[in-house]
């Protein structure tokens, strides 16, 4: 049994005014009574919200419309899909036909507010290819800014391309990003693996200020954090991170203690990292099996960071902790995460799913 609904809310008004019609993808919420549909889509504690079912139908797949709900292009509004992978969540807009993303990173920001907007941790757009590539994945975090990369993303961005393109079954294609190539393959379970590229370690690329101590790269180096001495191994995925598994006071963290909101803005904007950071604490469960918590650059704390899982498995195999092939345990689920030593690239194999389809003035 399927169920779509038309939900038309009614926002504060110092927020902009928001007009959303939703279709959740009939995998997900075949189920769910309205109630519970109303609730994945917005919060609804505010009481400045006012929600209303305007329509509402039920039936088989085989009854509902296959009309792309993408396929409009009513001008004034911004259609999308909002995907997550692991509890790192996205909105999905089709800029094909665009060389620049159809919004500004001040609009972004205002979507991804999880108050007065649709609630994201960063918007992502499919745009035309270059350089020979297939398409250009472009991100706004959700403070506005425009990071390099991101790994949850770039999955939910090759089920995206697939709905789109209406693809099935076992498929890959080549993505420009600002950290370079990055090639997804959705594989035939669903989930994919993503070939995230070598990477970098030596210090000035990733960038960090701190002193190469190993073959020019920053392994197992001192950095102090308010006071407090921690033991971090700098890695990019084509965007800085900050790896550290323990500090001098406790050499093994559970990251589950940790007050990541007050510690983890210290070393975001540390000055020891010029372009700001993304910082993993991570929990050593045995030689395959690692546990993360992350405060992401421009997000704060996100559910999952999929460049982050990868370079927490580089700096693990760098300190002599972990093999090249383990499970990141994120808040949001797991990742496996293979470093090959054949052609020293990071291979990422995680979920990324449809939360439900929208549009919104803009």
């Amino acid at each position: 049994m399927a169920t779509a609904a038309s939900i038309s809310l009614t926002l504060p008004t110092q927020a902009p005014r928001l007009s959303t019609s939703v279709a959740a993808p009939l995998r997900s919420i075949c189920n769910l009574p309205l109630d519970s549909l109303r609730s994945n889509v917005y919060s609804l504690r505010n009481p400045n919200f006012r929600v209303s079912a305007s329509s509402m139908r039920i039936g088989t797949p085989e009854k509902i419309s296959k009309t792309s709900f993408l396929d409009r292009r009513e001008s004034g509004f911004l259609h999308f899909v909002k995907y997550h992978g692991l509890g790192n969540d996205f909105i999905l807009v089709d800029s094909r036909d665009s060389t620049e993303p159809r919004i500004t990173p001040e609009q972004a920001a205002k979507l991804c507010d999880r108050n007065f907007g649709i609630g994201a941790d960063g918007v992502i757009f499919a745009m035309p290819g270059v350089n020979g590539t297939d398409y250009t994945m472009r991100i706004f975090n959700s403070d506005g800014s425009e990071p390099e990369m991101c790994g949850n993303g770039v999955r939910c961005f090759a089920r995206f391309i697939a709905e789109l393109e209406n693809l099935h079954g076992k498929q890959s294609f080549t993505v420009h990003t600002g950290a370079g190539l990055i090639v997804p393959e959705i594989q035939e379970d669903g989930k994919v693996k993503v070939d995230m590229g070598e990477p970098i370690l030596k210090a000035l690329d990733v960038p960090t200020k701190l002193p190469a101590n190993k073959d020019q790269a920053v392994v197992k180096s001192d950095l102090n954090v308010d006071g407090v001495i921690w033991n971090v191994t700098c890695v990019s995925m084509g965007n800085p991170h900050c790896i550290t598994f323990g500090n001098k006071e406790s050499q093994n963290l559970t990251v589950d203690e940790l007050n990541l909101a007050a510690i983890g803005p210290k070393f975001e904007q540390h000055e020891m990292f010029p372009a700001r950071t993304n910082t993993e604490f991570v929990e050593v469960f045995s030689h395959e099996h690692l546990k993360m918590r992350v405060w992401e650059r421009g997000a704060g704390a996100t559910l999952a960071c999929g460049t982050g899982a990868c370079a927490v498995v580089v700096a693990a195999v760098l300190e002599g902790r972990a093999g090249r092939s383990c499970t990141v345990d994120l808040p949001g689920g797991p990742l496996e995460i293979e470093w090959k030593e054949e052609d020293n690239h990071v291979y990422m194999t995680g979920p990324a799913e449809a939360v439900f389809y929208g549009s919104v003035a803009v």
